[in-house]
């Protein structure tokens, strides 16, 4: 009897040692897997941080009116330069020319900039011929496909002309764009391009007048 008890309480403390070596063990794996975690939570919370800092530099700066400025004068700077292009075959005179290389020599970049605007904003950027000439007469001084069509056909004085006016009324359109991002728009770089668009443009159209002798 004596020895039964004897074996029941060396069972008994067995039991107890083994359920306080669980006890322990699994107090440490806690402590070790709580420290664990807390420092893979703080160093997520801290990149959550981050990236909540971050985002709103790369997002937070621009708003609905820098996109639809980006993305109308993307195709409208690309018209301009495709008008350009005519100049070198077609006029004849030599500030004509010389007023067409200084536009693609203007909006090539503008347009390269704008793009990569949209693509950090997580916009698509409007692809090559998205709007066709049949499209431009509605936006701000865009060219119909007749009226670039005629440009095409046309050459020397008759062309100079042909491109000064609707050159104009062009750069009027993109002037009247960038006033509205002035006005509307959030993103700083883009208000500060539409600034440009406005102080070169306005020249270019008071030139433009001067040669078609309506100043």
């Amino acid at each position: 009897m004596i020895r039964k008890r004897s074996l029941v309480r060396r069972t008994a403390a067995a039991a107890a040692s083994g359920a306080a070596a669980l006890v322990l063990a699994a107090c440490g794996g806690n402590g070790d897997d709580t420290g664990s975690a807390a420092g893979h939570g703080g160093h997520n919370a801290a990149a959550s941080s981050s990236a909540a800092a971050s985002a709103p530099a790369s997002q937070g700066q621009h708003n609905a009116a820098d996109v639809a400025f980006a993305k109308g004068m993307i195709p409208h700077h690309r018209q301009a330069v495709e008008m350009a292009d005519l100049a070198s075959g077609r006029a004849r005179s030599a500030e004509v020319k010389k007023l067409a290389a200084d536009i693609k020599k203007a909006q090539d970049p503008e347009i390269k900039k704008l793009s990569g605007w949209l693509t950090s904003w997580g916009e698509e950027v409007p692809a090559e011929g998205a709007m066709d000439h049949s499209m431009h007469g509605g936006m701000e001084g865009m060219m119909t496909e007749q009226e670039m069509t005629e440009l095409e056909n046309a050459s020397g004085e008759t062309f100079d002309t042909a491109f000064m006016e609707m050159m104009i009324r062009h750069h009027e359109g993109a002037v009247a764009m960038a006033r509205t991002e002035q006005a509307d728009g959030a993103y700083e770089p883009t208000k500060k391009m539409a600034g440009q668009i406005i102080t070169s443009q306005s020249a270019e159209i008071e030139q433009m007048n001067k040669l078609l002798g309506k100043d």
